[in-house]
């Protein structure tokens, strides 16, 4: 299964003898499925469906479009609800009538009547439409999802490299480790002898106590540790595809927490450094995760 994009656009039509629909469906960046579609008015009833539809298709992001419909004959009048003119013209000559008006009636006045001369595109029952619009969507759909497979496979190559150099980064802070209760113990070392007497002699004993007091609290090999899982668990997600946007952005939140601990409990210069480094590195994965469906 791919992983998706939640940015793309899709365009379908199908058609009979009288009518044609064209579907646009575009979608955007939402934590959550949201979907905004305009249909005609006389296809209200079909909204339900619709949603349905396209909920099947698209689990996150907000799918905003427009269901057209337009006439496939080349003549307006061969499709023009002509009964409903006939009573708006017959009800204007009886209500002239009565009040003794002139019949002034002309074909040019019926462009000003409402609604009467717009096409009748839409049976009496919407539903007989559905198969047809069903037809138009699903075609949009799978050109929308076709664009989101192809940016998702962008993104994905793109987060796969910056996660290599942020576990980069993650290795060369391992190698400064150990030295941080070395750099600790010489400089321990040179205070004391900076403070005593020339004559005083440091305990070596004590001096081994407190170096390992230190070396344990500024031990990161658990937050190494869980970094190595959280690596090896987003490229687990990347490779198998699907929705997998939350989970990856679920992660970054996880990553930050290990690192931040490192920074604070690290008291080494060239692992801060690191630390900042992955910190920008890793907030350019989230941007990009929070792309991803």
């Amino acid at each position: 299964m791919s992983v998706m994009s939640m940015t793309g656009f899709g365009r379908g039509e199908a058609a009979n003898e009288t009518v044609k629909i064209t579907v646009e469906l575009g979608t955007v960046n939402r934590k959550q499925f949201d979907c905004a579609v305009t249909l005609p008015r006389e296809c209200l009833s079909l909204e339900p469906a619709l949603q349905n539809l396209i909920r099947g298709r698209i689990t996150r992001g907000y799918v905003k479009g427009q269901i057209l419909l337009t006439p496939v004959t080349a003549s307006l009048a061969a499709t023009l609800n002509l009964n409903g003119v006939r009573e708006q013209v017959d009800a204007i000559r009886t209500v002239a009538t009565e009040l003794g008006l002139p019949h002034t009636l002309t074909a040019s006045d019926l462009l000003t009547f409402p609604d009467i001369l717009k096409p009748r595109l839409v049976p009496e029952d919407p539903q007989t439409l559905w198969p047809l619009i069903e037809q138009a969507v699903n075609l949009a759909l799978n050109r929308l999802l076709a664009m989101r497979r192809l940016e998702g496979a962008n993104l994905t190559a793109d987060i796969r490299k910056r996660l290599d150099a942020l576990r980069g980064i993650v290795d060369e802070i391992r190698a400064l480790a150990p030295q941080v209760p070395i750099l600790h113990k010489e400089l321990l070392e040179k205070r004391l002898n900076d403070l005593l007497a020339p004559s005083a002699v440091i305990d070596p004993e004590t001096l081994a106590k407190e170096v390992a007091l230190f070396a344990d609290r500024c031990d990161i090999s658990e937050e190494l540790t869980r970094l190595d899982s959280h690596f090896t668990h987003s490229v687990k997600l990347l490779t198998e595809g699907g929705a997998c946007g939350r989970s990856l952005d679920f992660l970054c939140q996880e990553f930050f927490r290990e690192i931040n601990t490192i920074g604070s409990k690290a008291n080494h210069a060239g692992i801060a450094r690191h630390v900042i480094a992955f910190k920008a590195g890793l907030e350019a994965v989230r941007e990009q995760v929070q792309n991803l469906e």
